[in-house]
């Protein structure tokens, strides 16, 4: 049989360390990347707020027309404007150009002490650079600091024909690794967000690719943090504003005509992260200054929630035929994230197992799940497993068993 319990009413929140969570969380599942038609030019005049962004506190006006901020450890989305929305990322794209350029380093398939040579298509390319010279050999280290700290397009070309011969096989990567990591709503046509047709991705594409660099790279996530870079005798400090005045460690700004200004940054206050994408502001000031303003919101308006910790004892289980009658039922891993202040109050959660359990019963085995509710109809879920073994009873304990009931 189905057993509810009701736990508790206010508290803390959401499940530490996994992406799947559904709480404030609005992505769209199953969407084809060739689904929507792409956005069109979209330069605003400056100082006017278009429609404000959706937040679980409220809506917020914001000078950018595409923006998606997300709390690290939990996925969940604190703010969404056209998050789902395709849109030119400009040079938003190099973040999947250093994802596939890490992928290759961490398989060995790439040091970052290989020479990669320079061809006359890389030397040529125009737009952000750091000025590579033609003829000659540059180590991957320099080109991942030439990518993501100058921007440069030239460094990604490098890295493209060094690594898949050129940018077109390296493009199919890329492509590739968009669809492993769920971007549904992503298609790159090169590896520098130069302007192309049918090239895109969505605000939340990016803040989830964001949280995939920083997750699964650590090591060579200190390369988005560098505030300066000296290469060929030539000094050029990082585009992010937010990095240079220390309000966030990474990750990359963006330009061009149709998309606007763009900038991804992360933040850490306190052990808790938050990722923040915008894209569609009017200039590099209102870029700079809106990002500050949408980072300091999010740290403002949401604060550490915890209810359980892995091991918590949520419930004593009867167990069927067992030599315990009972079985501790615990949360299988932590459950903490952002959540808006005041909310914990407003906070309940449910257990759901199927019992009695019968035994035998392995510790660590799934048993159920804790449900939290929070206000508004959101909800995220936490597997609950079993605290400890119960053997099942012998022959002449079971019959005992019975005879006792």
């Amino acid at each position: 049989m189905q057993t509810r319990r009701f736990l508790l009413a206010g508290g803390a929140a959401l499940l530490s360390g996994s992406y799947s969570l559904t709480a404030f969380a609005r992505k769209p599942k199953g969407a084809h990347p060739h689904a929507a038609a792409p956005a069109a030019a979209v330069p605003q005049p400056d100082g006017v707020a278009q429609t404000p962004a959706t937040t679980p506190v409220g809506p917020l006006d914001t000078l950018a027309r595409w923006a998606c901020i997300i709390d690290y450890k939990s996925g969940a989305t604190l703010l969404e404007k056209a998050a789902d929305e395709r849109m030119p990322p400009s040079s938003l794209t190099k973040m999947m150009t250093a994802y596939v350029t890490f992928s290759m380093l961490k398989a060995g398939r790439l040091r970052l002490d290989q020479a990669l040579p320079v061809s006359e298509r890389a030397w040529r390319m125009q737009g952000s650079r750091m000025f590579v010279p033609l003829g000659q050999s540059i180590p991957v280290q320099d080109l991942i600091q030439g990518m993501v700290i100058q921007s440069g397009n030239d460094a990604c070309i490098v890295l493209a024909e060094g690594i898949s011969g050129s940018e077109e096989q390296f493009v199919t990567l890329m492509n590739d690794m968009a669809g492993k990591l769920g971007l549904t709503n992503s298609h790159f046509m090169n590896a520098t967000g130069w302007p192309a047709e049918n090239h895109y991705m969505t605000a939340r594409d990016v803040a989830y690719l964001a949280l995939r660099l920083i997750h699964d790279f650590p090591e060579y996530y200190h390369y988005f943090s560098e505030k300066e870079f000296f290469f060929n005798k030539i000094h050029q400090t990082n585009r992010n504003a937010l990095v240079v005045k220390g309000l966030a460690d990474g990750l990359k700004t963006g330009h061009t005509d149709a998309g606007g200004f763009g900038l991804c940054a992360s933040s850490e206050r306190d052990g808790h992260r938050v990722i923040m994408a915008i894209n569609g502001l009017p200039t590099d000031g209102a870029r700079a200054r809106e990002g500050e303003r949408l980072m300091g919101w999010a740290f403002a308006n949401f604060e550490s929630a915890t209810i359980v910790s892995k091991g918590d004892v949520l419930e004593k289980a009867p167990v069927w035929m067992g030599t315990s009658q009972t079985v501790p039922l615990v949360a299988a891993q932590d459950f903490t994230m952002m959540l808006p202040h005041g909310w914990r109050n407003g906070t309940h959660l449910s257990l759901d197992y199927q019992g009695p359990l019968a035994a035998p019963i392995q510790q660590g085995q799934p048993v159920g799940q804790l449900t939290v509710m929070l206000p508004g109809g959101r909800q995220a879920l936490v597997p609950v497993v079993a605290g400890q073994s119960v053997p099942a009873l012998g022959v002449l304990g079971r019959a005992a068993r019975r005879l006792h009931l």
